[in-house]
């Protein structure tokens, strides 16, 4: 288990790799892949919240835990909406800390790859992007959803049921034809040689091999 903490205050500092500052920390993490970074929210050299959205636009999927004096709601909800994963107000008794980087850590060893590929076709799940071909694809919100839900499962075969529960609202009727005109239009815009294939009273499979349609 490699844990980073950007903390200036030495008495926060414990048996783990450390940083007292932002560019500190970012030479850290370009070097060391992390199962999880804790950031002290307020640092000489900034906030670390602008810091944490910068590397969550950068595809960077580290766990983080910010601490932080700030304990108003907003606080809390500004951090997690920047790409953090825990938030642990000061004063904190240390054996929570630990008890919170464990869970974290554990938590990274199941995260999803920030970007999926088959054949040709890649999608970047942190940028929100994807490319065939290197030819960057312009999507929905909805097609991007549906495609990273079948990449996910890539080669498994995805209920259409699942595709409407966890993609659509509550409005949309699980026997609708929803998924299938959605799939329609991904079809068109992912081309040839098609990837997206039809199992047959089941739902749909994302797959490099040709399948039965």
């Amino acid at each position: 288990m490699r844990v980073l903490v950007v903390e200036d205050n030495d008495d926060l500092r414990f048996a783990v790799d450390v940083a007292a500052d932002l560019p500190a920390a970012d030479e850290a993490l370009f070097v060391t892949d992390y199962d999880c970074a804790v950031f002290d929210r307020m640092l000489p050299s900034g906030d670390a919240l602008d810091h944490v959205r910068e590397l969550r636009r950068a595809g960077r999927a580290v766990p983080v835990l910010f601490l932080t004096a700030r304990d108003q709601v907003a606080d809390r909800v500004a951090g997690f909406a920047a790409g953090g994963d825990d938030y642990l107000v000061k004063p904190f008794a240390v054996p929570e800390l630990v008890a919170r980087v464990r869970s974290l850590c554990r938590r990274a060893g199941t995260v999803s790859p920030p970007v999926h590929r088959v054949a040709d076709l890649e999608i970047d799940t942190a940028r929100r992007q994807v490319h065939r071909g290197g030819v960057l694809l312009l999507l929905t919100a909805k097609e991007f959803a549906v495609l990273e839900l079948l990449a996910v499962r890539a080669d498994q075969a995805v209920p259409r049921a699942e595709l409407v529960e966890k993609c659509w609202d509550e409005m949309a009727a699980p026997n609708s034809n929803v998924v299938d005109v959605l799939i329609a239009q991904l079809r068109r815009k992912l081309g040839d040689p098609q990837l997206i294939h039809t199992v047959r009273g089941i739902g749909y499979r994302l797959a490099d091999a040709q399948a039965d349609r």
